[in-house]
């Protein structure tokens, strides 16, 4: 089995033993830039649909930066972290595809997967949805609400270069591959993806499996660039805003992309990617938006789809960790940085920073 390339541990320190976590602790956000790792309650099964599972791996999100620069306000202190693997300690009593030792992968919303909503592709609008980000999963344990319609077990217990993998298709790998979808990357189509973070990176990868012919990837950062290479981009285009968007069509000649992934959540961000998709193109957004505001008129006049919104990740999970499990793809290099749980801190330093495009955090 090796070593994990992210930290090179043995897969016998990357499995937790039974019993081996005696005080649980968790991450909180007190303020903006102060991340704690603190002793919390232990988790205990509140429903009879709830699982506790004992983390394997945990990491921090680009969306958790939001509130720990101040731009989203929360009640602090916050617990932080939505995106999780791990081993199931107990069970509900309701609870009927899973059993304790088992190895799951999660989405960062808690669906139960039989409603209508469900079942159409949605579990992120599920209509008993739960917010893993309130139960916080940068900890050792956790809660995980709906557990037979949220948890995925892996085929065996992994070897330990495949949990980084896992880990990304708890959210980013998920996330972008919603993007693509949502923006109809196809065989024969140009995909345009804006923003060079772990999702834009991971709808790279996602673009290139569907099909993609051609995957123009926007980023001014030499190694997200060769990631991005790497995982099959055919283009790097370095301007921003109006001036990428004129370089994408300067590439297709003067029509746009036919697909484009926007994959940050700003005003610029939207607009750029906007402007770069050809009339009757798609754009699939999902990077959390934040004070974007539509121009009606250009939009009438653009004839570009728009679809996105919380990944439904829950939808592609089977699916993204057979992928996983039989090496086809490899999602886990965007894990720049690994740490400890202990240095939860610094990993937030690090990607505010931009010293790092994610980081892992072990337990």
């Amino acid at each position: 089995m090796g070593t994990c390339s992210a930290c090179g541990r043995t897969p016998d320190q990357l499995r937790p033993l039974e019993g081996s976590v005696t005080t649980m602790r968790g991450a909180f956000l007190h303020a903006p830039g102060d991340v704690r790792l603190e002793v919390r309650d232990d988790p205990t099964i509140v429903e009879p649909t709830d699982a506790s599972i004992r983390l394997a791996a945990t990491c921090i999100c680009g969306s958790d930066l939001w509130p720990y620069r101040g731009i989203e306000p929360v009640e602090a202190p916050a617990p932080m972290g939505h995106e999780y693997v791990g081993i199931v300690e107990e069970v509900g009593s309701a609870v009927s595809t899973l059993k304790p030792g088992q190895f799951v992968v999660g989405s960062f919303f808690a669906s139960d997967n039989t409603c209508e909503i469900c079942r159409s592709g949605y579990q992120s609008s599920c209509i008993h949805r739960e917010a893993m980000g309130a139960i916080g999963t940068q900890a050792e344990l956790a809660r995980v609400p709906l557990a037979d319609g949220t948890l995925v077990a892996t085929p065996d217990r992994p070897p330990a270069d495949l949990i980084p993998s896992l880990l990304a298709a708890s959210d980013v790998l998920g996330t972008g591959w919603f993007g693509a979808v949502a923006a109809k990357a196809g065989p024969g189509k140009t995909v345009a993806v804006v923003g060079d973070g772990a999702v834009g990176l991971l709808a790279v990868v996602a673009a290139r499996h569907l099909g993609a012919e051609r995957i123009i990837v926007m980023s001014r950062h030499e190694p997200r660039q060769r990631l991005a290479l790497e995982f099959g981009a055919t283009d790097v285009v370095e301007e921003r805003g109006d001036d990428g968007a004129a370089r994408v069509k300067d590439l297709t000649n003067g029509l746009g992309a036919h697909s484009v992934i926007e994959a940050v959540g700003t005003q610029e961000s939207m607009m750029q990617a906007i402007r770069s998709t050809r009339p009757g193109g798609h754009v699939g957004y999902v990077g959390v938006l934040h004070d974007v505001e539509l121009p009606g008129e250009e939009m009438f006049f653009s004839h570009v789809h728009l679809h996105g919104g919380p990944a439904p990740v829950r939808r592609f999970l089977p699916q993204l960790v057979d992928l996983i499990w039989n090496r086809e793809i490899n999602p886990g290099k965007v894990f720049d940085l690994a740490l400890p749980l202990e240095e939860v801190a610094e990993g937030y330093r690090a990607m505010d920073e931009r010293r790092a495009i994610k980081s892992l955090l072990w337990p």
